[in-house]
């Protein structure tokens, strides 16, 4: 049998879940573990399956994209208290572009799978989640357009 109860109470402790019911939590949490990435560390992989998705706990991360023959350019750089791994929900959920550890880097994962059956046992929590999810998604477009603007934009 998975404990959760440490998880649930750092589930608890991270901004996204902020003012989320502690059965909603608990229920997430059946799906979570804790990890730990080293600097430099790939978290993701452009292309390769979405399997998780990732709160950081402390640390710094980048969100890379890559252009061929050129560096990868970051799209967005996450601290403390931010969410990343969205194309967990959309299919075929592959990742979107490669997630790299600057720094140490802790995080708590939930793994895909197993949250999908939940969230289709429980609608109440898939829109509670969703919810939360958005505005995440919307922020990463914004900024990718915004490293775009910055490398095309120039007159």
């Amino acid at each position: 049998m998975v404990k959760v109860e440490g998880l649930d109470k750092l589930l608890a402790e991270h901004p996204f879940f902020k003012g989320m019911d502690e059965t909603s939590r608990k229920t997430l949490a059946g799906c979570a573990r804790n990890e730990r990435f080293n600097e430099g560390d790939y978290i993701a992989h452009e292309g390769k399956p979405a399997e998780r998705f990732y709160f950081v706990r402390s640390g710094t991360v980048a969100l890379e994209f890559h252009v061929q023959g050129q560096d990868g350019l970051v799209i967005e750089t996450l601290h403390d208290g931010d969410v990343f791994g969205w194309s967990w929900m959309v299919p075929p959920y592959e990742w979107a572009y490669d997630i790299r550890a600057v720094t140490l880097t802790r995080v708590i994962s939930l793994e895909a799978t197993c949250l999908r059956k939940k969230l289709k046992k429980d609608n109440a929590l898939g829109f509670e989640l969703y919810s939360r999810f958005v505005p995440v998604m919307a922020k990463r477009l914004y900024s990718a357009r915004q490293q775009l603007t910055d490398m095309y934009g120039k007159s």
